[in-house]
């Protein structure tokens, strides 16, 4: 077999769906991309305005790449209903018993590992999502699919419920590379369902409204005006992929390590309440829900409790309003304000006789000012 068949065979024998080459060019997206950041989209991310110039060519991530080979590695999809009181919902690729950077990390290595045993000479690398790469632009060029009007990449069997990841090399390959075929047609319902209206307009997306940015890599307070949105989700959010007609039919993945893990689907919030900073490492440190840290997991877990009215929770919003982290107890204000129980009432005003940090003090206040209180 001729090295690329080889090299697909190896893919797809090491799990990966897809496997789409195309050539290592200078992104068609330049400008579109400096615009998204003048406009100040990438929110707090600020990690990729530092590494800016790397994004205009794969060469940024790998010095004299000439080939991108992307692939594709699906996740467990089915479906999914609103959780009872007390329970939030994860975003479907975290609800594995691993994060997936570790297991498509691990592919990646084993792939580039034979790729060097192949060709002793070329330089290789492998990516997921974490370098300064287009991935979804070079997944479209190498005929993976098409970038959707919610900015993620669909394909007409597989939907948008997969991974992506790539391997960069200086070797020349014959490519894959196909014209671009949309398949979205008039269809807007990504952009009419985001709750937080994250998308300004079709293929953008602020993600300083989206709900995965706000649970996940946003630090210290929830926007006010954002937290209704927020509603369920205490970690990420598939509201534009579970509305689009290209994933009703989507096959579930078969990586074991995706599989959904039944505490996580969906996710007790009154247990997170319980741990400290030693139990939330070991509860959560080699997954996905590690990123946010303890004080943002309980800061959303707060805030979908609120939006849930979850009176059940109240003893354990009461107790967490004595939480060393202020972004907890501020979300946790906010909530009692939403329950307006008597019991949580009476715990606020109590705090805010020993409260010092001048944020938390402005969420009991506005807390107490606006709830409507029982009784």
């Amino acid at each position: 077999m001729t090295l690329v068949d080889s090299l697909r065979t190896e893919a797809h024998d090491l799990g990966f769906d897809a496997v789409g080459i195309c050539r290592a060019e200078e992104t068609r997206y330049w400008e579109a991309f400096l615009e998204w950041l003048e406009r100040g989209y990438a929110g707090a991310m600020q990690y990729i305005p530092r590494r800016r110039e790397a994004y205009r060519h794969p060469a940024g991530v790998l010095q004299g790449c000439h080939t991108v080979v992307m692939l594709a590695l699906g996740y467990s999809s089915g479906t999914d209903v609103p959780p009872a009181p007390g329970r939030g919902r994860v975003a479907r690729y975290a609800r594995g018993r691993r994060d997936y950077h570790d297991v498509v990390r691990e592919k990646l290595r084993r792939l580039t590992d034979w790729m060097r045993r192949r060709e002793p000479e070329a330089r290789v690398r492998g990516v997921v999502d974490t370098a300064p790469l287009f991935e979804r632009e070079f997944a479209e060029r190498a005929g993976l699919g098409w970038i959707g009007k919610h900015t993620l990449l669909l394909d007409r069997r597989r939907g948008s419920w997969f991974f992506l990841a790539a391997l960069l090399t200086d070797l020349i390959l014959p490519v894959d590379e196909q014209p671009s075929l949309q398949h979205c047609g008039t269809c807007t319902a990504c952009l009419e369902s985001c709750p937080t209206d994250a998308f300004p307009a079709p293929y953008q997306l602020d993600a300083r409204k989206c709900i995965s940015y706000l649970t996940i890599e946003h630090r210290g307070p929830i926007p006010l005006q954002l937290r209704d949105g927020i509603g369920d989700w205490v970690f990420g959010c598939d509201v534009c992929q579970e509305v689009c007609p290209w994933n009703r039919k989507a096959p579930a993945g078969t990586e074991p390590d995706f599989l959904p893990q039944p505490e996580l689907s969906p996710l007790d919030l009154r247990s997170l309440f319980e741990l400290d900073d030693a139990s939330f490492k070991r509860r959560f440190a080699h997954t996905p829900l590690s990123r946010p840290g303890r004080a943002g997991l309980l800061r959303n877990a707060a805030i979908v409790l609120g939006n849930q009215r979850a009176v059940e929770c109240e003893p354990q919003l009461c107790r967490a309003l004595e939480d060393d982290d202020p972004c907890v107890r501020g979300a946790v204000a906010w909530a009692l304000g939403k329950l307006g129980t008597a019991r949580g009432r009476q715990a606020l005003l109590a705090r805010r006789s020993v409260e010092s940090d001048p944020d938390v003090l402005e969420e009991i206040t506005a807390a107490l000012q606006e709830g409507k209180w029982e009784g």
